[in-house]
């Protein structure tokens, strides 16, 4: 304790911490802009999860009710089953989607808030021109 005393006491100027607010303005500087990054990391993560997707037809000769799994990672939708899924979610929740299994194809919008959403899609599934709702929830 001693030789810790007399190290402080050979630095006069820290003894009268002169330089405190000069430290405590640099460390003002250095925290503002991780401060900020951290709320946008939050949002654009906002939606991130498994995402149960259950699509109803309304116009066509397509299967409805069937569900799918989407996974979203800080803005991209992506597949947590088969197929090829690409498509991203915004800050607001708006979402876009491209789907493609083997030969059908189909993209679909809408939004999520929350642990819900809500959309319509549209494409061609095993031949057949159709389109509908969705309903998403998060697991």
């Amino acid at each position: 304790m001693a030789h810790f005393q007399r190290s402080i006491a050979a630095f006069p100027r820290l003894r009268s911490l002169r330089w405190l607010p000069i430290l405590a303005a640099f460390a003002a500087i250095a925290a503002a802009p991780a401060a900020d990054a951290a709320p946008r990391r939050r949002a654009a993560g906002a939606y991130d999860g498994i995402w149960n997707v259950v699509f109803a037809t309304t116009r066509g000769n397509c299967s409805s009710g069937y569900s799918v799994p989407f996974t979203v990672i800080g803005g991209r939708v992506l597949s947590a089953g088969g197929g090829r899924v690409s498509g991203s979610v915004s800050r607001a929740g708006a979402v876009a989607v491209n789907v493609s299994v083997g030969a059908s194809k189909a993209s679909g919008g809408g939004r999520l808030a929350g642990s819900y959403g809500a959309g319509a899609w549209r494409g061609i599934v095993t031949g057949d021109r159709c389109s509908g709702t969705w309903q998403a929830t998060r697991s």
